[in-house]
């Protein structure tokens, strides 16, 4: 498409007028001038000048900015209630050179050229710069050619480039499936023959990267594309386990691709980064836990218990933060859950929502509903899906906290004379136990009578009582690993 000054925002013109008309030059360069010429919305503004950091802070108070990195960039603030415009990076051209740990630069030269600047990018589709003022383009690499034939291709020699900074070959692959491009064969047998140089990358630069891929509308073809050049063994290498490994029966893909296609499904459905995580990291641990029946049909028992602790260690080795940890973890610990609608009981369900937590429970359903998509065969039928959902919103409505208990700990400190104390909390959770059995208990006559009996044991066994479903799930997945290592014949 023709670039023109219409197609760029008000907050980044000002930018660019400010820098213009205090003597020097202002280029949008980067991933925003190659969205604009595919016609897409950039998520982020990015202006290149040859003016110093401190030149660019004294065009604007000093609330107004702020230096954003190492290399000089300096945000600026605007008053822009858009996400993507509240803060401008403006970067000097710069010069780098000496990368000696594949990283970062040895030497950063600020107040080169725009030419220099633009030889230090990674692919020709984002070393196009355009000048706002008089909307004129600098393509000094043939990028604008390659966006056209949607062609990645690196500035110069790709084993440079990707020895400057490993990570450009994970941002290849993320790119070739967020734009649907082709990367080109030179720089894809280069990434072929430098992907080791990935285990030089900081850890949270490739969970970074890694996530930036799931958010893109393809995740499939960019963790295919990663495993064919060899990169998804620096990232998840336990993903490349279910390669080969047949399942049977209602799956007709493997477990790679059965995992693979349960986070596509869950991109298309649009669903957040930790949906997709869950997703792709579901039956992680089915390679580790198949066993084979009478029959010669597959089984995975326990694969959701040991799913779990290998999501853990995962999401830790990639240091994601811990929150977003701990959501996938328990995800994958009961996405079999809803499988099998004969064995559901409503306590069952009120426990489940207890562990998942009530504003995850619908994930969990939609979990389910994207894992069999990923079987490739019919999605799941429509009512029972409605079976599931009626039972949740039915569980929703008894007790599955203690504050939904008809009684409370000042109410019961009242009657017993008791003090705040740990007592009083196991002698709710007691409460909540019975209650998530029975819903018909969450009287306040019975819960007050029965709290005061409960006063009177000690606290040992008033611990026990509190905790008994977290015991329980213990005593469960303990049992399960124990079966699982008697069948493996491991440890």
């Amino acid at each position: 498409m023709t670039l023109t000054a219409t197609h760029v925002p008000k907050e980044v013109i000002t930018v660019a007028k400010t820098l213009e008309e205090a003597g020097f030059s202002a280029y949008l360069v980067g991933g925003c001038t190659r969205d604009l010429l595919l016609g897409r919305v950039p998520k982020d503004w990015d202006i290149t000048t040859d003016a110093t950091p401190d030149e660019i802070q004294a065009l604007w108070s000093e609330d107004e900015t702020f230096c954003n990195n190492d290399y000089g960039t300096v945000g600026v603030k605007t008053a822009s209630e858009d996400e993507a415009l509240e803060v401008i990076e403006v970067t000097p051209y710069r010069c780098e050179s000496g990368y000696s740990d594949s990283r970062r630069p040895d030497q950063v030269e600020f107040g080169v050229s725009l030419e220099e600047d633009l030889k230090r990018r990674d692919f020709t589709v984002n070393a196009i710069a355009f000048r706002i003022i008089d909307e004129s383009i600098v393509d000094l690499f043939d990028g604008a050619e390659d966006l056209a034939k949607k062609r990645l291709k690196t500035v110069g020699d790709p084993n440079e480039r990707f020895g400057e900074d490993a990570l450009r070959m994970m941002r290849a692959v993320r790119l070739a499936g967020q734009l649907n491009f082709a990367i080109e064969s030179e720089t894809m047998q280069s990434i072929l023959e430098n992907k080791a140089r990935l285990e030089n990358i900081a850890v949270e630069r490739v969970a970074d990267e890694f996530s930036r891929l799931l958010l893109t509308e393809s995740p499939l073809q960019g963790i295919v594309m990663m495993q064919r050049l060899g990169l998804l063994q620096y990232v998840i290498p336990e993903l490349e386990e279910g390669i080969g490994c047949e399942q049977g029966g209602t799956h007709a893909y493997d477990v790679y691709e059965h995992n693979l296609r349960t986070c596509q499904a869950a991109a298309d459905k649009g669903y957040p980064l930790f949906m997709r995580y869950a997703a792709l990291l579901h039956d992680i641990a089915k390679p580790r836990t198949r066993g084979q029946g009478k029959h010669k049909e597959y089984s995975f028992y326990g694969h959701e218990v040991v799913g779990a602790k290998m999501a853990g260690k995962i999401m830790r080795r990639l240091r994601l933060p811990r929150d977003l940890s701990d959501l996938v973890v328990n995800l994958v610990r009961w996405h079999m859950f809803f499988a099998d609608p004969d064995e559901i009981t409503l306590s069952a369900v009120r426990r489940t929502i207890t562990r998942v937590g009530e504003e995850h429970i619908e994930d969990l359903l939609n979990l389910r509903v994207c894992d069999r998509i990923g079987t490739g065969r019919p999605k799941e039928q429509p009512f029972r899906f409605r079976q599931y959902k009626a039972m949740v919103d039915q569980a929703r409505r008894d007790p599955i906290s203690v504050k939904l208990l008809k009684t409370n700990g000042d109410r019961l400190m009242e009657l017993t004379g008791e003090k705040p104390g740990p007592k009083l909390g196991w002698v709710l959770h007691g409460l909540l136990e019975e209650v998530l059995d029975d819903p018909a208990k969450n009287t306040s006559e019975y819960l007050e009578q029965r709290g005061m009996e409960l006063f009177s044991l000690d606290e040992k066994t008033l611990q026990n009582m509190a905790e008994a479903g977290k015991q329980k799930q213990v005593e469960e997945e303990a049992a399960a690993l124990k079966d699982i290592a008697r069948e493996h014949k491991i440890g």
